[in-house]
C-alpha cells in the first residue's frame, strides 16, 4: 500500500508541473511542493533511508504549510 501511495503521489508531482508548465497555473507549485515532499518522507520511511526523523519532521510540517498556502490560493481564485 505504501508503495502504491508513493507511486500516486509521483504522478500528482508531474501532473501539477506540467499544469503549473503550460496553464500558467501559480498555485500548482505548491503541489509538487507539497506531493515532492510527501515523496521523500515516504520514500525515507519505505526504504529505510539515512534521514534524521527531526529533518523528516520539519519537512512533513513544510509539507503542511505548503498544502495550506495553495488551498488558500485555490480559494481566491475568481
Amino acid at each position: 500500500m505504501q508503495m502504491l501511495a508513493i507511486i500516486l503521489e509521483v504522478l500528482i508531482v508531474i501532473v501539477a508541473l506540467k499544469a503549473a508548465q503550460f496553464k500558467k497555473t501559480k498555485f500548482a507549485y505548491g503541489f509538487v511542493l507539497t506531493f515532492g515532499l510527501y515523496v521523500l518522507f515516504d520514500s525515507a520511511r519505505q526504504f529505510n533511508l539515512p534521514i534524521p526523523q527531526d529533518l523528516l519532521h520539519i519537512l512533513f510540517f513544510i509539507a503542511t504549510v505548503s498544502a495550506l498556502w495553495t488551498v488558500w490560493q485555490l480559494s481566491q481564485l475568481k
